[in-house]
């Protein structure tokens, strides 16, 4: 069985900063591309960021720059080093890769943090 889980979330001031982090587990043969969504109250969940597992990276429009996304393959982990926050990047976020198990492949999710922008 395989295992997203997130950290770093929390409540965090206008124009503050927070890096989340999503660690994969259980009995992985490959990961391939990894992502981060959000999903704010009343609204569909949307992409921010994606990364291959060739390191090539993608960013929804809206940010502008402001997030980064990176992975470790060795702690089979990807990070979101998220900057110059915003109350409307207040959502859940929630991490997905793309795993090769022994037994089958797929996406999976984790159980998304909360991160809260507000002064």
């Amino acid at each position: 069985q395989v295992q997203l889980v997130e950290s770093g979330g929390g409540l965090v001031q206008p124009g503050g900063s927070l890096r989340l982090s999503c660690a994969a587990s259980g009995r992985i043969f490959t990961i391939y591309n990894m992502a981060w969504y959000r999903q704010a109250p009343g609204k569909e969940r949307e992409l921010v960021a994606g990364i291959t597992s060739g390191g090539i990276t993608n960013y929804a429009d809206y940010l502008k720059g402001r997030f980064t996304i990176s992975r470790d393959g060795t702690k089979n982990t990807v990070y979101l080093q998220m900057n110059s926050l915003k109350p409307e990047d207040t959502a859940v976020y929630y991490c997905k890769a793309f795993i090769r198990t022994w037994s089958t492949s797929g996406d999976y999710w984790g159980q998304g943090t909360q991160v809260t922008v507000s002064s």
